[in-house]
């Protein structure tokens, strides 16, 4: 049977992945073998079981990697809409904080805002030659 670890060791370990045409020839290949009725390789690494148990172990890791990255895709969503939640509920916190405690309060301090006294007042500066 094949084994992805035992392979791993045996050979030089290849990360790169195949181009999509390359799979694809590759599963017509397995196919066509499968479709010989008389095969028999004198070499058994190279046999119709050999051959069948990496195709499907191809297919079990496509399923898995599928399965996770749908998975995956939910978690990011459902992190996404309660950051939302979160910030929306924040902000009424902040507001309320606002409200009920003023606006140049240590508690609107506490919520990382800044006091009404500590705000910058006035416009802008004069500009050009009158400026100097």
């Amino acid at each position: 049977m094949f084994n992805p670890v035992t392979e791993a060791i045996m050979t030089k370990v290849q990360l790169k992945n195949l181009a999509p045409a390359v799979l694809r020839a590759d599963e017509a290949a397995y196919y066509g073998l499968k479709s010989i009725a008389d095969y028999k390789s004198s070499n058994p690494e190279y046999s119709l079981e050999v051959a069948t148990a990496a195709h499907e172990e191809c297919l079990r890791l496509n399923e898995a990697e599928t399965i996770a990255y749908n998975n995956y895709k939910a978690i990011r969503d459902a992190r996404a809409i309660a950051e939302n939640k979160r910030h929306s509920v924040m902000n009424g916190c902040k507001n309320q904080v606002r409200a009920t405690y003023g606006e140049d309060s240590d508690q609107v301090a506490a919520m990382g805002l800044k006091k009404k006294s500590e705000k910058k007042v006035g416009g802008r500066g004069k500009k050009g030659k009158e400026a100097g």
